[in-house]
């Protein structure tokens, strides 16, 4: 936001879309003003600055208050939000700053509630003033929200600069094998990406999907923390401190091909890669002269559980990654979430197919790290194991996450 943009909206006062707060609000009052604002539309709530107007600044550090203000959207509203945060520098001579959160259009996840005391409320919008809403408003909250997908929600803050065009442009042209634009048409690049909903208007603008920062994004984990996979090769059976190797992969799913070579690998390709380094226990070389590895468990099936997972976790958990452990007797895939409404495990292992994140799963079969037939589960997972050391697969549904357990021979 600008600086003369800002100076306009507080000279103009509260309103329905703006919210004036003192920096050392406290942090459930402040939910509840985010809250009222995202069930009603969208808006702006400028930390440091009174309820008459005057600008009294940030007291803490910018980082500080950055880190606060995100863990108030986390803890204390539900669904946690996301919040778009900037700091304005109001006086240059004092350095005096004031925060600004803005909360995005069209929220898919109404009603917001927040939390106060033990209790959580939903709160509404009424001119400049937040109310808790009455049964029948939290009602109308419901229907208004729709049935949108949490993958197609806007990213607050991201833009088309924040997607790799040149692993857009290969995949429309060399995947789709259909026309992209230049990369440096800016407009086109927004119309043909909302129209395959990896962007969305929102406000008027063009706002990566999460979908679309996911699969394309340059740097998904500055404004989707929940998009890495964290990968650690354990010494012993049990988790303990003294991993072999721990790495969190980040950066986009999807690879940046040359042909069918990879320039740049995908978040996916990383997994494997890292599965290379410490699932192989004999290496030989063949009647050929080509290096042959023998691997205590198919790498086909650990990259199905891992697809598996990057596609049909729930990624509104934002503060959970999926985990990849290996250990000396097992491997473990662990997805955040439940299964989809309907699915069950039993339904899994005969094939039922369903689908969280459609877009993503449909985009990860453009390049066929799907089978087009969605059958993976029983033909890769189980009966490729079953065949390589008569392991029947674990699969396992807890409270807030579903875990592939693999067994090494």
């Amino acid at each position: 936001m600008l600086l003369t943009k800002m100076q306009e909206i507080i000279r103009n006062g509260e309103s329905c879309g703006v919210e004036f707060k003192r920096a050392d609000v406290d942090g459930q009052k402040l939910a509840r003003e985010i809250v009222a604002l995202a069930n009603l539309k969208d808006g702006h709530v400028f930390l440091g600055v009174e309820d008459d107007g005057t600008v009294s600044g940030l007291v803490r550090d910018t980082r500080k208050t950055e880190e606060w203000v995100t863990n108030v959207c986390r803890d204390s509203i539900n669904p946690a939000i996301i919040p778009f945060w900037e700091t304005i520098v109001w006086d240059q001579s004092t350095d005096q700053r004031v925060g600004v959160i803005t909360i995005a259009a069209n929220a898919p996840d109404k009603p917001y509630r927040a939390r106060r005391g033990g209790h959580w409320i939903t709160m509404i919008r009424v001119g400049a003033t937040s109310y808790e809403a009455t049964r029948d408003e939290e009602i109308r909250l419901y229907q208004s929200s729709g049935p949108l997908r949490y993958e197609l929600r806007a990213v607050p803050g991201a833009s088309l600069g924040d997607l790799d065009l040149e692993r857009l442009q290969q995949y429309f042209t060399t995947v789709r094998q259909q026309d992209a634009p230049a990369l440096d048409d800016e407009v086109e690049w927004e119309n043909l990406l909302v129209n395959v909903e990896l962007m969305r208007r929102d406000t008027g603008l063009a706002v990566p999907t999460i979908a679309g920062m996911l699969l394309f994004g340059k740097t998904p984990r500055r404004l989707l923390p929940q998009s890495g996979i964290r990968a650690i090769a354990y010494q012993t059976v049990e988790r303990d401190y003294a991993a072999a190797e721990d790495s969190l992969l980040i950066g986009p799913l999807l690879p940046l091909l040359r042909g069918e070579e990879i320039q740049a690998s995908g978040v996916i390709d990383a997994a494997i890669d890292f599965a290379r380094r410490h699932l192989v226990v004999t290496a030989g070389i063949d009647d050929n002269g080509r290096r042959q590895d023998t691997w205590s468990i198919p790498l086909e099936v650990i990259r199905e559980a891992l697809v598996n997972a990057v596609a049909h976790r729930d990624y509104s958990l934002w503060t959970m990654d999926i985990e990849f452990s290996i250990f000396p007797d097992r491997v473990e895939v662990i997805s955040p979430g439940r299964l989809p409404n309907g699915i069950s495990v039993s339904s899994m292992r005969i094939g039922c197919r369903a689908s969280r994140n459609e877009l993503i799963k449909e985009t990860l079969r453009d390049y066929r790290f799907i089978d087009a037939r969605g059958l993976g589960v029983p033909r890769k997972l189980i009966a490729m194991m079953l065949e390589f050391n008569g392991t029947d697969p674990d699969l396992i549904e807890e409270e807030n996450r579903f875990v592939v357990r693999l067994r090494r021979s």
